[in-house]
């Protein structure tokens, strides 16, 4: 099953940015087994880094499959096991933003990097999230101390997110700079793709918009971004047909959306 490009962009933190999880079962078992320590003599205690990271591959887990109250509760176990714990902090940091917790999501962060200043994925998370609350220009910095980290394994990440975060300040030159950086790294990816033909039609050139969104409809269900971003795109190259198309698949798909909201007033920039 393919994902959609929304479903992409939701949980591309959790997914892409985070240290490589155990398995769920594992995962729960583990946690079982350190919730009835002290009740039986035959299992013997784990070090608190162990039962701490434990918990924070559980709690990304849950927020993963979304349940984000799960998610936080282990995350604060874990982070009440090992106060030391970076990873503890910076996972529940990115939960903390989708429940609306913004100030306490930047302690978290804050407290993350305080523990372990050089570690690229907590910078990758840490940029995100400056980014995503309107702090575009300070987030660009450590973006850049993850994709310069020489033992970071997914520089890619990296060089999107701080694309994406370039576009909005209207950088183009160097969004599209860190965004092919991106895609040779990791190459048919769908959200460097959407964002690069998102740069080239905020330079005009149509053409190229609409063969990189083609490239990424034939990777992923599109979501409305995308759909929204390809319907303007054929309003502009004058395609009718193809434009009346995508606006019924956004009125069918996502009637909720934001993007099918500025459809109904008009706003096709």
């Amino acid at each position: 099953m393919t994902k959609s490009v929304n479903d992409w962009f939701a949980c591309f933190c959790a997914v892409m940015l985070l240290s490589v999880f155990v398995p769920l079962a594992d995962a729960q078992q583990s946690a079982q087994q350190d919730n009835v320590i002290g009740n039986s003599s035959s299992l013997t205690p784990k070090d608190p880094r162990t039962r701490a990271k434990v918990h924070t591959d559980l709690g990304s887990l849950y927020f993963q499959d979304g349940n984000l109250i799960v998610a936080l509760e282990e995350l604060t176990l874990a982070a009440a096991i090992d106060p030391d714990y970076a990873l503890a902090f910076s996972t529940r940091g990115l939960v903390l933003y989708y429940v609306k917790e913004l100030e306490s999501a930047e302690k978290d962060f804050r407290r993350a990097l305080s523990l372990d200043e050089k570690n690229p994925e907590i910078n990758n998370n840490y940029g995100w999230f400056l980014c995503e609350t309107g702090q575009v220009q300070e987030s660009l910095q450590y973006f850049e101390r993850a994709y310069k980290n020489s033992l970071y394994q997914t520089p890619a990440n990296a060089y999107l997110n701080a694309g994406a975060c370039q576009i909005k300040i209207n950088e183009l030159n160097l969004a599209e700079e860190a965004l092919q950086k991106s895609l040779r790294l990791m190459p048919e990816n769908p959200q460097a793709l959407y964002h690069l033909a998102d740069v080239s039609y905020k330079r005009g050139n149509f053409d190229a918009a609409r063969k990189r969104l083609m490239q990424a409809v034939n990777m992923v269900d599109p979501g409305p971004e995308l759909l929204w971003l390809l319907l303007r795109v054929e309003r502009r190259l004058g395609n009718q047909s193809d434009e009346q198309s995508l606006t019924t698949q956004l009125r069918r798909k996502f009637p909720d959306s934001a993007e099918y909201q500025e459809l109904l007033k008009g706003n096709f920039e």
